[in-house]
């Protein structure tokens, strides 16, 4: 027997490779090893065929050939032993890991010199096999155990210190390290321990509360692997420890929770200042706000009124504390006047600094009760040489300090909260006026029509202004019909009342000397593009004979006509006519004649009555003439059917103006 049958003796892989890594003998093992038969592998590179002979590369992770070729370098030029851990495929199906060992060794044959590489049987001596393994795990910050199926105990083989130090007990039982892991992940634990394959496991998280300490965030993973070939099959575990990381995390998501919240708090504060309808409701968005965005302990409003203040407090300032400022001159000299009088914000350190600054003012008198320390910020709602309108105050807890961040976002609330409080006092007084305006635009019905009931019913946009461009007239020809007209002017706000009136009073003009509502739409649209109106408008005009019953009608893009009758049956009549007015020249509207039967009614409505968000027209116009023949049949006059119409429009939930024109034939 040579030399090279000596050393390819055993049952364990060996091989014998030339300087240059090409396999001159290997035996039946690390044939197996490598995953081909032995006479293929002859004469090929060990590491490349570590990598890609065979089957070998579903067998052996990629990052084997580094250690392969490292470790027949060292022994070919160093011409000492080398040393390295190694994967090899098993029998079993887990890999086998093997403590390999490489060094030159004299072909007797040729008097070459070859590289003996060759497995270490470890099972004596697993500790060597398990050292790179520790040294690998420390390194990256890892802790290592083993964990033994049939003993059902798991070893700590080291690693990280930190880690180490939660595990003080080398050897332990399943039972006791699943009795310290959280009860909601132990099937966890277990589900990690009866899967683990021979591939590397997903990270599973566990909490775990070691002897003397407080809970850990842990993640573990899980691998199956052999300890040498005819070595024990053991399930290997690297376990990290997350508990800082996860504080930090935790902490990290409580301050982006906290900056989001105070986000949407500011955003909502903007929001609702922007919105503010009226001076209540804009004190009310400042009281109940400003102390909860600030973090401040109370918070006061005040409101310019004819050269003097008007104060109110929310709840952390009681309005006693306060009375002393009720009623008090713009240009008085204290704290609060000067704000708002010179449209500067002022901060408050303490007592003293208040009374060094203002010592002829009127001391403020939480500032004398409380600490030494306490600070109070006032920001004016109006900016430098605008009319002064108010300020607010805020305190806050003793020893706070409002950032300049701080006060300067308070001061852009304070312009928003300015702005609104001007607009709401400009709207006021638009209000007024269009009210007035509204008052002289809407007709008074003919009292006693013949043969007629005549009702009708407005009410104006529940956004914006208490007007609208909503209109209904009725009035008697020279002939004895009766005109009946209703109509919607583009918009609801002054603009859209005065288009609505010009139309009105256009149409009621031209109809004195016009005999059908075709021409009247025809020459009422005529003059508004000649005038070039801003606005359009739609409208329908009816011409009734009370004698007989006779209609005759045009509509310029208006919602359809409703006809209910005594049974309680109802129809929608889409008249002819034409686009809504003051948009297209030159246009001709035809009407129609049809007859209104005794005891029947005719509604006329804007489409705020019958169209909204979750309301589509046909829909709307079905609800409106249900109701309205419900209230024939029901017995109720023109009055009554013109209310109950009206009072549905609410659940319209239609921000528009509506108007309702009834005319029931008796």
């Amino acid at each position: 027997m040579d030399v090279s049958d000596e050393l390819l003796r055993g049952a364990d892989p060996a091989a014998l490779l030339t300087l240059d890594g090409a396999i001159r003998g290997l035996n039946a093992a690390m044939a197996t090893a490598l995953g081909r038969p032995a006479e293929q592998c002859l004469g090929l590179d060990f590491a490349e065929q570590c990598l890609f002979g065979g089957d070998f590369g579903d067998l052996l992770p990629a990052s084997q050939r580094m250690s392969a070729e490292s470790l027949v370098v060292q022994a070919a030029r160093s011409k000492v032993v080398a040393m390295r851990v190694l994967e090899f495929a098993g029998p079993g199906g887990a890999p086998v890991a093997c403590l390999v060992e490489a060094r030159q060794v004299k072909d007797p044959a040729g008097d070459e010199q070859l590289v003996w590489v060759h497995a270490l049987d470890a099972r004596n001596d697993l500790a060597s096999l398990l050292i790179p393994f520790r040294l690998a795990t420390e390194a990256a910050d890892l802790g290592l155990w083993m964990y033994s199926p049939h003993e059902h105990q798991l070893e700590w083989l080291g690693g990280a210190p930190s880690l180490a130090a939660l595990f003080p007990d080398p050897t332990v039982s399943l039972s006791i390290v699943i009795s310290a892991v959280h009860p909601d992940d132990r099937e966890a634990l277990r589900q990690l321990l009866r899967s683990a394959s021979t591939q590397q496991s997903s990270w599973v998280k566990l909490r775990y509360l070691p002897q003397h300490d407080a809970w850990h965030q842990l993640a573990a993973q899980t691998r199956r692997i052999q300890l040498g070939y005819g070595g024990p099959e053991r399930i290997f575990g690297v376990v990290r420890d997350d508990t800082k990381q996860e504080k930090r995390k935790e902490k990290a998501r409580a301050a982006l929770t906290a900056e989001r919240q105070r986000a949407r708090d500011i955003a909502d504060f903007s929001s609702a200042l922007i919105t503010a309808a009226t001076e209540q409701e804009l004190q009310q968005i400042a009281l109940t706000r400003l102390a909860a965005t600030f973090d401040a302990s109370g918070a006061l409003l005040a409101l310019v009124d004819e050269g003097r203040l008007r104060v109110s407090t929310d709840a952390g300032i009681a309005m006693w504390e306060v009375d002393v400022l009720h009623g008090l001159p713009l240009d008085h000299p204290s704290a609060l006047p000067e704000a708002i009088r010179t449209g500067k914000p002022q901060l408050i350190l303490d007592r003293e600094d208040y009374i060094r600054r203002w010592p002829h003012g009127a001391e403020f008198p939480r500032l004398g009760r409380l600490g030494s320390d306490y600070a109070t910020s006032i920001t004016p709602l109006s900016e430098t040489g605008n009319q002064p309108l108010g300020a607010w105050l805020v305190t806050y807890h003793s020893g706070y300090r409002p950032s300049l961040d701080e006060r300067t976002l308070m001061g852009t609330l304070a312009d928003l909260a300015g702005q609104a409080l001007r607009r709401i006092r400009l709207q006021q007084a638009r209000v007024e006026l269009a009210t007035a305006l509204q008052k002289t635009m809407l007709p008074t019905l003919p009292e006693r029509l013949a043969g007629l009931e005549v009702a009708a019913r407005y009410r104006p946009s529940r956004d914006g202004l208490d007007i609208g461009g909503d209109w209904y007239d009725a009035f008697v020809m020279p002939d004895g019909t009766v005109a009946m007209e209703i109509g919607d002017a583009q918009g609801h706000d002054v603009d859209a009342a005065a288009v609505m009136g010009q139309v009105r009073a256009s149409m009621r003009a031209i109809a004195a000397h016009e005999p059908d509502p075709a021409t009247v739409l025809t020459r009422t649209n005529e003059l508004l593009v000649t005038m070039g109106a801003a606005r359009f408008a739609s409208c329908t005009m009816l011409h009734i004979d009370p004698g007989d019953g006779r209609v005759t009608g045009a509509s310029a893009g208006h919602v359809p006509l409703l006809c209910a009758r005594k049974d309680g049956s109802h129809s929608i009549h889409e008249l002819a006519g034409g686009p809504v007015l003051g948009v297209v020249s030159d246009t001709e509207y035809s009407e129609e004649t049809f007859t209104l039967d005794e005891d029947s009614a005719l509604v006329m409505v804007t489409d705020g009555v019958v169209e909204g968000p979750s309301l589509t027209l046909e829909a709307g116009l079905e609800r409106a003439g249900t109701l309205a023949g419900a209230a024939l049949h029901d017995g109720l006059n023109a009055e009554e059917t013109a209310d109950r119409i009206l009072d549905t429009s609410v659940a319209v939930d239609h921000l528009d103006d509506v108007a309702v024109l009834v005319i029931r034939r008796t």
